[in-house]
């Protein structure tokens, strides 16, 4: 057994690193008990040159998805999409979102066109009898029906792909990981703005939140 004196810095800082670069969760992927997340894969973040909030890399990660989504319902996993939208006068939000740099309060365009509909990308487009939760904050748990509906399902597991890798989708993650879920996160079916932003947040979410995978990874996985 190791003394506390013998954890010297630079010690910790390697298992620290190897966590961050190598972690891995200690659970199987199992298709029966998942459930597909599909975050805010929405026109404002995906449709080209429309929104200020227009994500680039989330429009390059459409085809991925729409791979991961299409299995996903040939294996009869349940896919629920997330979506802003106009929800009740937008009086559900937290009170300090109009009050953030994300939202471009400087920029002298009108934004009342954004985030009323809440209209899923035309090549990602939920089925008749999908669920989309209309979401008022980042986490797609936050005053809304999702653990509920997890419960219903008889679902332990979510995948999580969409958008942005460091809002959204992590802070689900993180949501699902405080509720006792497994969660399952994909490394190539999630977006960011900058390369460097979504694989720091890879780093976290590996060393203490989820199991991250790729898209290959995870399809190999649902199959056995």
């Amino acid at each position: 057994m190791m003394r506390e004196t013998e954890f010297s810095e630079e010690l910790v800082l390697e298992l620290a690193k190897k966590a961050y670069d190598e972690g891995d969760v200690s659970f199987d992927v199992i298709a029966e008990k998942c459930a597909l997340l599909v975050i805010d894969m929405q026109d404002e973040f995906v449709k080209p040159h429309w929104s200020p909030y227009w994500v680039p890399e989330a429009t390059r990660r459409v085809p991925q998805m729409k791979r991961l989504i299409e299995y996903c319902r040939s294996k009869n996993i349940p896919v629920i999409y997330t979506v802003y939208s106009k929800t009740h006068r937008y009086l559900d939000r937290p009170k300090t979102l109009p009050l953030m740099p994300s939202r471009f309060p400087d920029l002298p365009i009108d934004q009342s066109s954004f985030f009323v509909t809440g209209t899923v990308w035309h090549e990602l487009a939920p089925t008749h009898d999908e669920i989309v939760i209309h979401k008022p904050s980042y986490g797609a748990f936050f005053e809304t029906p999702l653990e509920t509906i997890l419960k219903n399902l008889k679902k332990d597991t979510v995948i999580i792909s969409g958008t942005l890798t460091n809002y959204c989708c992590s802070t689900t993650a993180r949501q699902a990981y405080e509720r006792g879920l497994k969660v399952v996160f994909g490394s190539d079916v999630t977006a960011a703005h900058f390369p460097k932003l979504h694989e720091m947040e890879l780093q976290v979410l590996r060393r203490g939140f989820a199991k991250v995978m790729s898209l290959q990874g995870l399809l190999s996985a649902l199959d056995k």
